[in-house]
């Protein structure tokens, strides 16, 4: 039985680093105006990675004029260039932004999940890249990682297009604050206008 594709995304283990999203770009050879994946700040201390999630009802494939979008059996959705005219219909449909316009071509471009790596049984570019495990691929059929989730904060809504991501929320962070200390000298003096309150600085 052939199984959905997908990624698997541990928010507490991403670091903002971009490598994931610097190996993709090595990966395909795309220039610096094509970002078919991305690393964006979340919040104060967490990041996403996000790039096309091979939906289960992928609205690229839908709104297509020119039918350039197809779906494999394994869910992976592909792009044919020979048949895009570069009109950015589904660029605009996507909630993801996944699929990318390259300007010099004049076509869409997306994550193909690294098709010609998956055929010869390696990881994606991304996976490969990611030093701390946050980015790992998944067969959706599979028993799902305990704590799995469908969404979490600050992604896009998934109800339209059921996209195939599964995330791993980042657990509570603790946080040490060190007390200015005698003979230690602090990184900001002391606003005097703020009632003599001591300046911390937060330790992560």
């Amino acid at each position: 039985m052939v199984r959905q594709k997908g990624f698997l995304f541990h928010v507490g283990l991403c670091i903002g680093c971009r490598s994931c999203e610097l190996a993709c770009r090595n990966e395909h050879q795309t220039g610096k105006w094509v970002r078919r994946r991305r690393v964006i700040a979340n919040s104060f201390s967490t990041f996403l990675s996000i790039s096309c999630n091979h939906c289960a009802s992928p609205e690229c494939f839908r709104v297509c004029p020119q039918r350039a979008y197809g779906k494999r059996r394994d869910g992976i959705v592909l792009i044919d260039s020979n048949r895009c005219d570069g009109c950015r219909t589904c660029i605009k449909a996507c909630p993801y932004r996944a699929p990318q316009l390259d300007p010099e071509r004049n076509k869409v471009t997306k994550c193909d999940f690294c098709l010609p790596r998956l055929e010869k049984n390696l990881a994606t570019a991304c996976v490969s890249a990611c030093h701390t495990g946050a980015l790992q691929t998944i067969d959706l059929g599979d028993p799902e990682e305990k704590g799995a989730v469908l969404t979490v904060e600050g992604f896009p809504d998934i109800r339209l297009t059921r996209p195939s991501i599964r995330f791993l929320p980042a657990g509570k962070r603790v946080r040490y604050w060190l007390e200015e200390q005698e003979g230690i000298q602090p990184l900001m003096e002391p606003d005097p206008g703020k009632s003599g309150r001591k300046d911390h600085r937060g330790v992560s």
